[in-house]
């Protein structure tokens, strides 16, 4: 897994472009983030770079060092300053409610791993806090068929269901989650008609 993230990072362009995630951006705004945000399989940084714009303390990580050096790279070129940890997140020395929110985009992972990492961002988070979250829906398969260029993992059980995130984000209070068709424009690899899961939750 660590070996394809970098073979993809490692490229010239920016593999979902540099722009942030529309869903990241309008729910940063419309829900007043500040403080601390931790940024799971954050990748290239695109989304960590915006976070870190308007002024929120962004804690970022991933498995991928070819990740890693294009965020730092980007986020030079914008003049901003964001945390960037490589490794295994279960490693990390992060301290339980110590962040103000986190924003999975994306952030994919085979069972059981996807639901003991929502269970320890869950811990992560102050009461209060919020989790903004955005990934292929498990009915994004047959799409995916169709116009392999949407992107997204091609295993169901590593895609979400609005019943899936229910179960792993218990003790938060659901502000938004829906099953959205969205048109995708993201770099090289998310192009197309898309079924998402949308969730934003505040931590109670």
């Amino acid at each position: 897994m660590k070996q394809m993230w970098d073979n993809r990072y490692g490229a010239e362009p920016y593999a979902y472009g540099t722009q942030p995630n529309v869903f990241l951006k309008e729910k940063l705004a419309q829900y007043a983030l500040s403080g601390k945000l931790l940024m799971p399989a954050e990748g290239e940084g695109r989304n960590a770079v915006y976070a870190a714009s308007q002024n929120i303390a962004v804690f970022a990580f991933d498995i991928s060092e070819k990740g890693r050096a294009k965020a730092i790279k980007l986020a030079n070129e914008h003049n901003v300053e964001i945390n960037y940890n490589v490794g295994d997140f279960l490693k990390m020395d992060y301290i339980d409610n110590s962040f103000d929110g986190a924003a999975l985009i994306y952030a994919h992972f085979p069972p059981p791993i996807l639901s003991v990492y929502h269970q320890k961002i869950s811990q992560l988070i102050k009461p209060g806090g919020i989790v903004i979250l955005e990934g292929f829906s498990k009915n994004n398969l047959p799409l995916r068929e169709a116009n392999p260029d949407v992107g997204g993992p091609n295993k169901i059980e590593m895609l979400f269901s609005k019943e899936c995130i229910l179960a792993d984000f218990p003790n938060f209070e659901v502000l938004e989650l829906e099953e959205a068709t969205v048109k995708l424009e993201e770099g090289l690899y998310h192009n197309g008609i898309a079924k998402l899961i949308r969730f934003v939750g505040r931590k109670q």
